[in-house]
């Protein structure tokens, strides 16, 4: 950390300063300049952050070095890394297809979907037994029964399962039918949850904040990664701002910028971010544009029946063209699309 002195700031300023980071027990390293004075910190940063040094007397700014999401910074970890889901990777090798459907309904409506799923390239299986909904009115999930119904699919398709979970009380039963633990939107500052899910022993998808900055999304992975759980995935969706001709406003800058940062995989979820089918494909493109490490999206055999954001979901006459993005898109950017265990050296089929 760095505090600059004011050019109109005295010897007792400076003195100040000096003294109370030295009584805090840290370090002061005084440099002067022709026009300005620089004062840098060594020590516990979390404690100088609490001295209020921007508050003194002659400070002018205080900068901070070094960032403080330390576990899944580059700093600490130059290398990007690889999570691994049920035998499925999610890195910069190449790019995964997540997909299903957003709610877990019926047995025969989350079969339908992960096979249409499965047909475009997906390698893993996205549905929601719980559904945290703005409205307490709304359909909220099956739970457990949607759990078992998951599990019924992934013995039938072969697809590992991402699921979220939205109560720290529920991590442990999610864990035990989940290959990988969604940590939703609204949760992503749930710090109890976040702690839960980080010593739950699995792999976990951590949805950005739709107010969320880039550095409050890394800092609640870190929560996540203290617990020692580094098999995180952090996924854009999209973020709240003015526009209204879509659902949220998808922040692509996010995936370069945050893996730069932190070497953990970053993928985007097209489906909730544009909340119309007719912009999920170009969405999707985009995201492997941009260098997303996957995608993640919404598909149902009948969306008008849908229980959850059917207006979002693929149906059939979509999955010849995103079975077409996902065969050449990735390639086009050198890299090539993720292949489930059974489906070594296979292209996704080109379905309808």
């Amino acid at each position: 950390m760095v505090i600059v002195m004011a050019p109109d700031a005295t010897q007792r300023d400076l003195d100040e300063v000096v003294g109370l980071v030295t009584t805090a027990g840290g370090e002061a390293f005084v440099s002067r300049g022709v026009n300005r004075t620089i004062v840098g910190l060594v020590g516990d940063l979390d404690q100088f952050e609490a001295l209020n040094l921007r508050g003194m007397a002659g400070v002018l700014d205080v900068v901070r070095i070094s960032v403080p999401y330390k576990l899944v910074s580059r700093e600490n970890h130059p290398a990007r890394s690889t999570v691994r889901v049920g035998g499925v990777p999610i890195g910069p090798d190449s790019v995964t297809l997540i997909a299903g459907p957003c709610a877990v309904e019926t047995p025969e409506q989350t079969l339908a979907a992960a096979q249409m799923a499965k047909a475009a390239g997906a390698t893993l299986l996205r549905g929601g037994a719980y559904k945290p909904r703005t409205s307490p009115y709304a359909f909220q999930g099956l739970g457990e029964a949607g759990l078992r119904i998951l599990a019924d699919v992934r013995a039938e398709t072969g697809l590992p399962i991402v699921t979220e979970v939205v109560d720290a009380h529920d991590v442990e039963l999610v864990a035990s039918y989940a290959d990988m633990l969604q940590v939703g939107t609204r949760n992503m500052q749930n710090f109890a949850l976040l702690q839960a899910v980080g010593a739950a022993g699995r792999p976990v998808m951590l949805k950005r904040g739709m107010t969320a900055t880039i550095e409050e999304w890394l800092m609640a992975a870190e929560y996540v990664a203290q617990r020692g759980n580094l098999d995180i995935v952090l996924c854009e969706r999209g973020i709240r701002t003015f526009e209204k001709a879509t659902r949220n406003t998808l922040d692509v800058s996010a995936v370069p910028v945050a893996q730069r940062l932190s070497h953990l995989p970053v993928i985007i979820d097209p489906s909730h971010s544009g909340g119309r089918r007719d912009l999920v494909l170009p969405l999707t493109r985009a995201a492997i544009a941009v260098g997303a490490d996957g995608v993640i999206i919404d598909v149902h055999p009948q969306p008008e029946k849908a229980l959850c954001d059917g207006p979002q979901a693929l149906v059939d006459g979509d999955l010849t063209e995103l079975a077409r993005v996902m065969r050449t898109f990735p390639e086009a950017m050198g890299r090539a699309l993720t292949l489930g265990p059974d489906l070594a050296g296979e292209a996704p089929a080109l379905v309808g």
